[in-house]
């Protein structure tokens, strides 16, 4: 009886969830065809590319974005019929504890997290770069830099500053460059405006002034004499510094596309930059662990609401599950934004709400057989 069972909950579990992923990103399919009719009829991009290099990529994105909630309904749509029908009570009447009752969702709720982490870690980026390369090709308006004064530090004693940044023209305006010795400027490149050229990789600077300043002797005083400086100028110079364009700014979109080693090696580039978007990646990192491990918490609580026969049925578990489910995510967005904005550890700020809720969904399980 019990491998009946099992057999019987893991595939009301599996297949309830498939059925709601396919009828939920087919309407979301036709809404963004609706929303984006103009951009395509307007684009160059072929038939198939739409179809293959946009859609099934959206479909993959959408589809593990949305599973914790999905399996959160499937859940609970098929435990309470289970328990409408009086299938639960027959269950445990029968000698089954419920422990054992719970078990095979949790075998099911293993194989989508394990899914799920695959999907996160080896499937999504490489998904998530041909989708985001069709979209900047084909739908997106060319990005702005809001940041005003940027400052980063691009090598060990390099710094550079733009007043301003003009992504569209890869223009930068009130340029500086300053070069650090042992604690001493060396030199200063100030320039109206310095332009990117991608082909080269290198930056020319216009109307610019370079101040070389000779080593300060050890033991001179501030107020002692300096040694003379040298000055420099002219109209056009080439520059060649280990910076570009992008690593100013970018849709922080882009980090959805880069994989393990890509996202571990731009957070320690713009930790070493002094970049102000760290903790965005830094909890994009930490998001594809904790959404996949999400799947146990909505189960837990999903199986305790649904199991037990209430006035109302289907309709109050679901309205339970709808409120638990905006309780998670409105916690879910509180933390991130304390940790994108406020300093607040990405790693607790992600991980967080699958506590708090595992801790939830544990009271809703205590108490369910009673």
């Amino acid at each position: 009886m019990f491998k009946t069972l099992d057999r019987y909950i893991i595939r009301q579990f599996l297949g309830t969830f498939f059925f709601i992923l396919v009828l939920i990103m087919a309407i979301a399919v036709v809404f963004d065809i609706s929303e984006k009719t103009e951009d395509f009829a307007k684009t160059t991009a072929s038939l198939r590319e739409i179809v293959v290099d946009y859609y099934v990529n959206f479909i993959i994105y959408y589809s593990n974005l949305f599973s914790g909630l999905l399996i959160f309904i499937a859940v609970l749509l098929f435990t309470s019929r289970m328990a409408a029908r009086s299938e639960v009570i027959a269950a445990l009447t029968s000698g089954v504890s419920f422990p054992r009752f719970v078990q095979p969702y949790f075998i099911a709720a293993t194989i989508l997290t394990a899914l799920s982490l695959y999907v996160n870690v080896f499937l999504l980026p490489h998904s998530n770069r041909t989708r985001l390369a069709f979209e900047k090709a084909h739908i997106w308006s060319t990005y702005k830099l809001e940041e005003s004064n940027v400052l980063r530090e691009i090598a060990p004693g390099s710094i550079v500053y733009f007043e301003s940044v003009d992504m569209a023209r890869r223009t930068g305006y009130r340029f500086s460059l300053e070069q650090w010795e042992n604690g001493q400027l060396r030199s200063k490149l100030l320039s109206d405006r310095a332009v990117y050229d991608s082909v080269s990789g290198r930056w020319k600077v216009y109307d610019y002034m370079i101040r070389y300043l000779p080593p300060m002797p050890d033991g001179t005083a501030s107020t002692d004499v300096m040694p003379p400086e040298r000055i420099r100028q002219g109209a056009e110079l080439d520059t060649v510094i280990p910076l570009k364009i992008s690593d100013l700014g970018q849709r922080l979109a882009i980090a959805q596309a880069l994989d393990r080693k890509e996202i571990a090696a731009f957070i320690r580039a713009e930790k070493a930059r002094g970049g102000s978007k760290v903790a965005f990646y830094q909890v994009e990192e930490q998001q594809r662990m904790a959404y996949p491990f999400a799947t146990y918490v909505f189960t837990l609580m999903g199986v305790g609401i649904a199991s037990r026969k209430v006035r109302g049925g289907t309709g109050v578990h679901m309205v339970l599950g709808v409120l638990l489910c905006l309780l998670y995510i409105f916690t879910m967005k509180m933390t991130t934004v304390a940790a994108t904005n406020s300093a607040f550890n990405p790693t607790l700020a992600v991980w967080i709400p699958n506590i708090l809720f595992g801790i939830v969904g544990a009271v809703i399980y205590w108490k369910a057989p009673k």
